[in-house]
């Protein structure tokens, strides 16, 4: 006998055929996850058995492959007509009356548990959501359906959008038959996000694949303003470690714009969207407890279910609860095996016409292609960069023809970015006003490389590309390391051959995320009421302790970037700005003195202890230690740069521990910069006081032969391979050894001078950092030089 209706609690996993990937993948987690807590808003599921019913009805289904057999499948001419035939002949179709009163007396019993008196009508199809065919977003779901003559209705448009033009074109690219695909429905309680907030989850950092990140995204509202991308959502990275660990496992977030919302309407109009006002678009969409309790929910989803997971929530605003609305296994990243990376390198210079979030990691050039709707898709050529508001799953044929995706609205998971993704192009979402600001036709350059944000530029830029076959990459026994200073940019450079952070520059975060002097921010009450005030209060608007901003940012800032690496080392340099770069900080001419020479004066270790900035590194302190102890990142490693004396390392030491930060205390390593020629002739007194050395290969330089390096008339002279130099290196790495310590050098010229590399090798240094763009060709220039060293060693 046919069972048309299955309840959630009673399917799992294993019921795909019967009830859909969607429908089974509820009922697999009601059934083996909600004993965990995980709260999933109950459901029933209308069976595939009911579909073939309703299509063998009235002999619906030969109807309906009459008019699929008369389809173009090589030209595709007349899908438009075709489809719109089959979905018409659907819709005039009967529900058998087995399956009208199996739906009507379930449905009586859901609504008596209710969280709402409202339902969504969900297509689940026998191939959906799947790890290696995704049907997901080719069929329609109905949300705040009311009544059981909407719910009807909603089934048989649920059944029709098998027929959708998008749907047809799928199933032959994807080689199922006509008939292969069977549609269930799930009929799932409503969770009043409306009211709330909702949005999706990836278990894997979405862009770049890192495993130890989880992402969330949500904007005000309904959850299909985020699946559609028709917002600009906030985002939330999680670190893992800290997850299972019980400890702040936010380690980056951003604020959205979240310009407008998609709530319930009425009547015809279940849906419509309204502006957000203007105190919801400041905040952000869930509480910080909100966002670890759908980290841990996400982590055991993910454990359950053995692969990363795309998982959707929501969060009901009339009673705050959250609820896991959908979950299947993620397609882009779980089994993608990257072998080669490609480098790209911009040229030209130019100010650009748009910035967005970047997807991809790539730079192309193409003619623009606005298109608003399907109408416009026959003037898309290959290789145009469509550009248009958001995009929708009836355009996935369009979008194959294209080089790059532009829009106005969306987030990282919209459908725009998803597709990009999958076809592996480029795409700049949130633009804002690409439809406005560009036109048919005109040639313009889209860069993703920058990191986060994405760059439209007009015309055609210049760029060099080089791509890297990762297998050929030499592993080799000097450790090469990253010198970073962009957070955003880590996902990315996490994923190239490294073992580590050796150097990242607090500074760049400081004057780019933070923007304000700390002593500004100790010292709030005191500043004068000026333009330069109004704008740290805009900043710091979230924060009635000023000084709060600037741990968090910065605790968030290096939490990223340990995350993206962790387990490998990340050794942070505390700030090393000189007096007149602290001076370029919002209030930083309150605090700053003026130097005549500040490459030599109030700079590095000096600051730490001195009256006029200890409560500023105090916060420098504070950010590192919320890393290590509450997010539970213990890869993490500080460095102390320019520190001259041995009295003022110790000064220094004695300072950090007063701020909560001592050396050995939680497994803590404090490195010292190797940049001052007094640092290596007391190399043996500073071992005593430190976990590692650093060479600075600038400095050092610099400072051993006098030469301002900023100075263009004695440039010449600058050189990293003077004997007086390369002697300083070899017996700091002698001393430091004997000493059982590491040394690393930070710079440029082990990457651009192979015989300084080797240099460095045949001294035994034990790591070398490089800039990215010079990370491979430094490892190439290190692996040769350790395969010439090991040659002359296995000479008799």
């Amino acid at each position: 006998m046919k069972q048309y209706i299955y309840p959630y609690n009673t399917l799992s996993a294993k019921d795909a055929a019967k009830v859909g990937g969607k429908n089974a993948s509820l009922g697999e987690m009601i059934s083996n996850l909600s004993h965990l807590g995980i709260q999933i808003p109950d459901g029933f599921a209308l069976s595939v058995d009911a579909y073939y019913e309703f299509m063998e009805f009235d002999n619906l289904a030969q109807r309906v492959q009459d008019v699929l057999n008369t389809l173009d499948r090589q030209s595709l001419s007349n899908l438009s007509s075709v489809g719109a035939r089959c979905r018409e002949l659907v819709h005039s179709g009967n529900l058998p009356g087995p399956v009208i009163k199996a739906v009507k007396e379930y449905y009586s019993r859901l609504l008596e548990k209710g969280l709402s008196h409202s339902v969504a009508v969900r297509s689940s199809a026998t191939a959906e959501d799947s790890p290696t065919a995704s049907f997901a977003g080719q069929h329609e779901s109905f949300l705040n359906v009311t009544g059981i003559d909407n719910v009807l209705k909603s089934i048989k448009h649920c059944y029709a959008s098998l027929f959708n033009d998008r749907a047809i074109k799928y199933r032959i690219d994807n080689a199922f038959t006509d008939m292969q695909v069977g549609q269930s429905v799930g009929i799932q309680l409503m969770v009043r996000s409306d009211i709330g907030s909702a949005g999706v989850i990836f278990t894997i950092e979405p862009e770049n694949g890192n495993k130890n990140i989880i992402y969330i995204t949500g904007a005000w509202g309904l959850g299909e303003s985020v699946v559609q991308g028709a917002v600009n959502t906030d985002e939330y990275y999680l670190f893992k470690g800290a997850i299972e660990n019980n400890g702040e496992c936010i380690v980056y977030r951003s604020l959205g714009s979240k310009e407008q919302m998609l709530v319930y309407g009425e009547g015809e109009n279940n849906t419509v969207w309204r502006s957000t006002n203007s105190s919801l678009r400041d905040k952000f969409i869930l509480s910080d407890e909100e966002v670890h309790l759908l980290g841990k929910w996400s982590l055991q989803i993910e454990k359950h279910y053995g692969t990363p997971m795309d998982i959707e929530w929501a969060k009901d605003g009339a009673t705050n609860k959250i609820y896991i609305v959908q979950a299947r296994p993620e397609t882009v990243h779980a089994n993608r095996r990257s072998i080669a990376i490609t480098e790209y390198h911009m040229i030209s210079h130019q100010s650009p016409l748009l910035i967005g979030k970047a997807v991809g990691r790539s730079i192309v050039t193409g003619n623009v292609s606005i298109v608003r709707s399907l109408a416009d898709s026959a003037k898309v050529k290959p290789g145009d960069i469509i550009v248009a508001d958001i995009t929708n799953p009836d355009w996935n044929a369009l979008l194959k023809k294209a080089v790059c995706i532009v829009t106005n609205k969306g987030g990282r998971t919209s459908h725009a970015s998803i597709v990009a993704r999958e076809l592996g192009i480029p795409a700049v979402v949130g633009t804002m006003s690409a439809t406005e600001k560009l036109t048919d036709g005109q040639q313009i350059t889209v860069s993703c490389t920058g990191g986060d944000e994405g760059y439209v530029y007009t015309g055609r830029m210049q760029w060099q590309e080089k791509k890297l076959e990762l297998h050929s990459i030499p592993h080799t026994r000097t450790h090469p390391m990253f010198i970073l200073a962009d957070p955003l940019k880590a996902l990315h450079y996490a994923s190239y051959p490294n073992e580590g952070v050796g150097l990242l520059r607090m500074e760049f975060m400081i004057s780019n995320t933070i923007q304000v002097h700390p002593m500004a921010l100790v010292k709030y009450d005191d500043l004068p009421d000026d333009p330069e005030k109004k704008q740290i209060d805009a900043l710091t608007r979230h924060y009635i302790d000023k000084r709060q901003f600037f741990v968090e940012k910065l605790a968030e800032s290096i939490g990223l970037v340990a995350a993206a690496f962790y387990p490998k080392d990340v050794i942070v340099r505390m700030s090393d700005f000189k007096t007149n770069e602290y001076m370029k900080l919002l209030g930083g001419r309150y605090f700053e003195p003026e130097e005549e020479n500040p490459m030599l004066g109030f700079r590095g270790a000096s600051r730490y202890y001195h009256e006029r900035y200890r409560e500023g590194f105090g916060l420098e302190c504070a950010a590192v230690k919320k890393v290590r102890e509450e997010m539970l990142l213990s890869n993490v490693k500080v460095m102390i740069p320019f520190c001259r004396t041995i009295a003022e390392a110790q000064q220094v030491l004695q300072t950090m521990a007063t701020f909560g930060l001592k050396r050995k205390q939680n497994g803590l390593e404090v490195y010292v910069m190797a940049e001052l020629p007094s640092n290596i002739l007391l190399a043996t007194e500073f071992a005593q006081l430190f976990d590692g050395f650093s060479i600075g290969s600038n400095d050092l330089t610099q400072l051993t032969l006098g030469i301002d390096r900023d100075s263009a008339i004695i440039s010449s002279l600058f050189d990293e391979n003077n004997a007086a130099v390369k002697m300083l290196i070899q017996k700091l790495v002698d001393v430091a050894h004997e000493k059982g310590l590491r040394v690393g050098l930070c710079g440029q010229a082990p990457s651009d001078d192979p015989t300084f590399a080797s240099f460095l090798v045949s001294c035994g240094i034990d790591s070398v950092s490089f800039s990215p763009d010079a990370m491979i060709r430094g490892i190439q220039n290190i692996g040769e030089a350790e395969a010439k060293l090991n040659q002359l060693v296995e000479v008799p």
